[in-house]
């Protein structure tokens, strides 16, 4: 088998429930992993909407979890550390932790969430945001997993709302 990433609330290519969009409660979903490499050394995750209206925005950024974990149960808190040890960056709503889905009313965005098997841990201030991320992965990447969901807003849209 190959490394794979499911998430327990929706399906792959399936619509996003509401519950973890800014509709509902924005919770994060529960996420997991499974077949990674056995040298992997750390995990990093990002979930990103590539529809956005600014170009592609950042929902949640986690790395360094380590790597006998294999899941992120649903509902992580809003803070920099987690208990297990794992990282939390600023996403671009300018806070750690997840903020879900909330593109402007009328339009279906995609939500691409990304798995990486590193070759080592990351600096501890490395990937505080999308573009940190990416550089701080690159060439540490022993397989990456990924699982898309999508997300519309119910009602008319109007130029005021909807973050991404």
């Amino acid at each position: 088998m190959a490394f794979n990433l499911t998430l327990k609330s929706f399906e792959d290519g399936a619509t996003i429930p509401a519950r973890h969009s800014c509709d509902g409660d924005d919770l994060s979903p529960m996420i997991r992993w499974d077949e990674a490499p056995k040298e992997t050394a750390s995990f990093a995750l990002i979930m990103e909407d590539p529809d956005a209206p600014g170009g592609t925005f950042t929902h949640w950024i986690v790395y360094n979890i380590p790597p006998k974990e294999n899941m992120l149960e649903e509902v992580q808190p809003m803070a920099k550390k987690l208990d297990n040890g794992a990282i939390q960056g600023k996403n671009d709503f300018g806070k750690y932790g997840y903020r879900g889905p909330c593109p402007p009313k009328g339009e279906t965005h995609r939500y691409v969430f990304r798995i990486f098997a590193l070759k080592k841990k990351l600096a501890p201030e490395s990937a505080n945001d999308r573009e940190d991320f990416y550089a701080a992965i690159k060439g540490q990447i022993l397989d990456e997993a990924e699982y898309t969901g999508t997300y519309k807003r119910k009602g008319k849209p109007t130029t005021a709302e909807g973050m991404e």
